[in-house]
């Protein structure tokens, strides 16, 4: 596994599940721009982590996020039959742009630059 920081877009909403186990687990799905061009990586993000996922669950499809983790390389087949990459993601911590607003404001007294 690869260490990594991806920043991208929720594409869906995410949606928690119960393992065989009993614990909750959330899945989502981030989309990535890679370069300046319209072409990007879709990153399958799976969080154990209550409060990372207390965050994703709170947002929506389109929203904007940070996710650190560690993550694995794949490849995924599209209806053309053109093999197209894409990540697998064990999140470890997230942000957001409400949270960085909210810590900015924080740390100027209620002030935001």
């Amino acid at each position: 596994m690869i260490d990594a920081l991806i920043a991208g877009k929720l594409y869906g909403t995410p949606e928690q599940r119960t393992g065989k186990s009993g614990k909750p687990f959330t899945v989502a799905k981030v989309r990535a721009a890679v370069g300046g061009d319209e072409q990007a990586v879709f990153v399958n993000v799976l969080v154990f982590d209550e409060a990372v996922q207390a965050v994703l669950l709170a947002l929506d499809d389109g929203c904007a996020v940070a996710l650190s983790g560690s993550v694995t390389p794949k490849a995924w087949v599209d209806k053309e039959g053109t093999a197209r990459p894409s990540l697998d993601m064990i999140a470890a911590a997230v942000l957001t742009p409400y949270q960085v607003k909210r810590r900015r404001e924080a740390g100027a007294g209620g002030d935001a630059p």
